[in-house]
């Protein structure tokens, strides 16, 4: 593509704009506001994750925290612990060090997207949705759901993780920009990606650009977006504990930086026996066995963890060591754990 502009159809942005205005979504509930705090609170959380999985924990998270500045004095315990189910939590940890970084700047988000973009977790597109949808704004976004709508509308050929692609979308995406109407053209691209123009399946009979998308003028909705290679990821293994007394489980706070981090999860395994781990917990151990491994995958590498279930009669209070703590198993569901440390923690109470 040699440049966006010879690929612009007129009418792209005012078709978008009179869809959303029909058919698309109006009544989300950062959509009620002009405060750039929410509406950035939304943006964060709608990151690889559903709208209506997100839905109730924005909610919670502006009840328990209805300003920057209650955000930013709040502990990353907390926090976490808020955030628990939503997944991929540096987005929770970026968002404490953002709100941070403002209230010690004394400053809030800004209207011009250059000067969110710096911030922690916001790049450019988030960026620009907090300033058209707080701001009105004139500002181009890219995120997934729109990278699919113009890749499969102007055939974009490079696969979209490909800094061509990334480099020719944007240039599309700031070319389409309409002269006003941003908000209801910025919320109906998102809107078209989500409902109608979906990964699989999509409805192109139901959308507004259907007469003018290559994808469906030459029957490859399925190939568009391209994906490129898929990367053959290392292995890693960790051999963790699961130390339980049947009401509740030996758990550590990993350090703020590294794998998990802030998190609560399985202590790793030393070379010290479980018998002698557990007195020192204040416990006599009843008996051990290995379970079968957990496997999860990361976007670098693929972790297999090797879990040894110890369980414990409590026969005193134990040491009290920095970092580890007991955790009620019906508390499971509401704390800040890695997601298949929870998974196979909900099983012990199945």
């Amino acid at each position: 593509m040699s440049s966006a502009a010879r690929f612009v159809t007129p009418g792209f942005a005012g078709r978008v704009i009179a869809w959303q205005a029909a058919h698309g979504r109006h009544d989300l509930p950062w959509q009620q506001t002009r405060d750039a705090y929410r509406i950035w609170l939304s943006e964060v959380m709608l990151q690889q994750t559903q709208v209506q999985t997100v839905i109730p924990y924005y909610a919670r998270f502006v009840a328990r925290f209805p300003t920057l500045e209650s955000l930013a004095a709040a502990p990353l315990a907390t926090i976490l612990e808020m955030w628990s189910g939503l997944g991929y939590y540096a987005r929770a940890r970026n968002l404490h060090r953002c709100a941070q970084t403002l209230v010690a700047e004394r400053r809030s988000f800004s209207a011009d997207p250059r000067e969110n973009a710096g911030l922690p977790g916001i790049g450019r597109s988030t960026a620009a949705a907090i300033s058209v949808f707080a701001f009105a704004r004139r500002a181009a976004i890219l995120d997934g759901n729109v990278k699919r709508v113009l890749a499969r509308c102007f055939a974009v050929e490079d696969p979209v993780a490909t800094a061509s692609a990334e480099r020719d979308l944007w240039a599309l995406a700031e070319v389409l920009l309409p002269a006003s109407g941003i908000e209801g053209y910025t919320q109906g691209l998102m809107d078209l990606g989500a409902a109608v123009c979906r990964r699989a399946k999509p409805a192109c009979e139901a959308c507004p650009l259907h007469d003018i998308c290559m994808a469906r003028r030459d029957g490859r909705q399925a190939e568009l977006p391209k994906r490129g290679a898929r990367k053959t990821l290392p292995e890693r293994t960790r051999d963790v504990l699961l130390l339980t007394d049947g009401r509740r489980v030996l758990l550590e706070r990993q350090p703020a930086i590294g794998l998990w981090s802030g998190l609560l999860t399985l202590p790793e395994l030393s070379g010290e026996s479980v018998d002698t781990l557990a007195l020192r917990h204040g416990c006599r151990l009843l008996g051990s066995r290995k379970l079968a491994p957990v496997r999860h995958g990361f976007s670098h590498f693929r972790l297999t963890l090797n879990v040894l279930r110890a369980d414990v009669d409590v026969i005193g209070p134990g040491v009290a060591e920095d970092g580890r703590q007991w955790l009620p198993l019906v508390d499971v569901d509401q704390a800040a754990l890695p997601a298949p440390i929870k998974k196979l923690l909900r099983a012990l109470t199945a």
